[in-house]
């Protein structure tokens, strides 16, 4: 037996000395690489850094260290506070596209209906307009292939309308009243992005400019916007900043000065590697001696809460609304060398009076941040002003001595709560299932040449309002399966008739026709033109 026993042994042997001694091997050439990463162990404490260039070096398999690179910088950037973010390339142009002045494509605003691209909105002067495209046209197919089912969604309908300047596509489009498939070949032009929607005189005295963002071109919208306005002879004015999240500082710093007096305060900045950096009005402002009002709701932020806060500590006007969102973080855009970029906070701003008006958050908890307004709805602050609570217990002083408060947003001079009239299960039931929006949009295709005859709002509405619309939203909605009991739907009644008649008005005849007609019926746009003409 020990003849068989003693080459086991010495082949076992043999064999455990080669694994131990391959695992040797394998360490020593392992603390090697390790110890020759410069200062691995004695000049850094990047340990992020070196991970990475660990992996690269000895890691089993082959991995591309760009794509753990996208993986862990968005994970760092949460770590921050809630407005910090990591942007790869491939979003960047999209994203600064929402606040530069123009993009390329073919001039269209679509909505998506039954699986089929539906043309809201030929731009005027754009790409579509001059191949003769026509609001209420169905796009079916793009470069000769069908384009219609649910596999598309409005991402890869903008990513094939949309394209280089000077490139070109061919559409496919069905009309109504036609039953030839109708073909357009478009080239790509720039396409201008608005942020002044609309300017109006709403009274003999008091104009209405409404601004729902702070892009590049917002300054001379709003200069082109007032020009109207003082051409009505508008006394007072009202900016409309509901729904603005701001954008550019200098766009926002740029309006305040048409308003403010040589040397007013409008803002500082200042932060931990960020020396304060005042920004002041010249006196050359051109509507220095206009009295102006500034509406404002729970999603005016960033550079709208910049705006509302120096009218407001400098006495320069009345703040109507509600509360604010409370950002008061700036951030800078830096771009690394693969096109991807970080919006990182290096700053807060600060009113004139001395507030920060940035909430409170916790770093890393973007989840709690981001409930914040659901739960100052479901503690009543929309609906009650009693209901608000702030942080900031600190009272600050505006220029002519009132009190006002920091710590979470703007808090309005003049409390306007949401107005829930009209509100009910069914109402809710037929505009989260776009059901309004949807019918608006037959409507206005079915009868489209009767209703491009009317030049204005109030001729339309007029006429609309002998078109018995609420019965053939019902019909609609009970083809659609959405049922209601009749007392819902007398409550809801007028309410369902002012969002259909609204939608059917915008796509005959845009902002210029909307905003007129629900600013008819809006108690902000109302009390905030009562006050400015009862100062007079």
């Amino acid at each position: 037996m020990k003849k068989y026993w003693v080459p086991l042994i010495v082949g076992v042997s043999m064999a455990v000395g080669m694994i131990v001694g391959s695992v040797y091997t394998v360490r020593h050439k392992v603390l090697t690489t390790y110890e020759q990463m410069a200062g691995f162990r004695t000049s850094s404490d990047n340990k992020i850094s070196e991970m990475l260039r660990l992996i690269d070096d000895v890691y089993v398999d082959s991995v591309v260290s760009d794509s753990i690179s996208e993986a862990i910088l968005p994970l760092i950037v949460k770590q921050l506070d809630p407005h910090s973010a990591y942007i790869p390339a491939a979003d960047l142009e999209a994203v600064n596209e929402q606040l530069e002045g123009s993009f390329s494509g073919i001039g269209v605003q679509f909505s998506l209906q039954n699986d089929t691209v539906y043309v809201v909105d030929v731009i005027s002067g754009g790409p579509s307009e001059r191949a003769g495209l026509l609001d209420g046209d169905r796009i079916v197919e793009v470069n000769d292939t069908a384009f219609v089912g649910n596999q598309i969604n409005n991402e890869k309908v903008m990513k094939k309308l949309r394209g280089p300047k000077g490139s070109k596509v061919r559409l496919g489009v069905v009309r109504r009243n036609t039953s030839e498939l109708l073909h357009f070949d478009i080239t790509r032009g720039d396409i201008p992005v608005h942020s002044v929607d609309v300017a109006y005189m709403v009274t003999p005295t008091t104009g209405y400019i409404a601004v729902n963002k702070f892009g590049a071109n917002t300054y001379n919208e709003f200069l082109t916007a007032l020009a109207k306005l003082k051409k009505a002879h508008a006394l007072n004015v009202v900016v409309d900043l509901r729904g603005n999240a701001g954008g550019y500082m200098d766009a926002a710093l740029n309006m305040l000065n048409e308003f403010l007096s040589n040397n007013d305060l409008m803002v500082y900045v200042e932060g931990r590697s960020y020396p304060r950096e005042e920004s002041r009005a010249n006196g050359y402002g051109s509507a220095q001696n206009m009295k102006i009002a500034v509406l404002i709701d729970e999603w005016s932020a960033s550079a709208s809460e910049i705006f509302a806060g120096a009218i407001q500590d400098n006495d320069r006007g009345i703040i109507v609304g509600r509360r604010s969102f409370g950002k008061g973080l700036v951030q800078n855009q830096m771009e690394f060398n693969d096109g991807s970029a970080v919006r990182l906070t290096v700053a807060r701003y600060y009113t004139p009076a001395g507030r920060c008006i940035q909430k409170p958050y916790e770093r890393g908890k973007a989840e709690d941040y981001e409930t914040d307004l659901l739960n100052r709805y479901l503690h009543g602050e929309f609906f009650s002003q009693d209901s608000i609570r702030q942080s900031d217990t600190i009272i600050y002083r505006t220029k002519g001595g009132r009190e006002v408060h920091g710590g979470g947003g703007i808090m309005p001079d003049i409390f306007v709560p949401r107005d829930t009239t009209g509100v009910s299960p069914y109402f809710n039931r037929l505009v989260n299932g776009s059901h309004l929006y949807r019918f608006a949009l037959d409507y206005s295709e079915r009868h489209r040449t009767r209703l491009t005859k009317f030049a204005d709002w109030q001729s339309l509405v007029a006429y609309l309002q002998q078109q018995n619309l609420y019965d053939q939203v019902a019909d609609y909605a009970t083809k659609k399966g959405i049922s209601g009991s009749e007392s819902d739907k007398q409550v809801s009644r007028t309410l369902i008739l002012r969002h259909v008649t609204s939608y059917i008005v915008r796509n005959i005849l845009g902002d210029d026709g909307f905003f007129p007609y629900i600013n008819s019926y809006d108690d902000m746009v109302n009390r905030a033109v009562q006050e400015l003409e009862k100062r007079h």
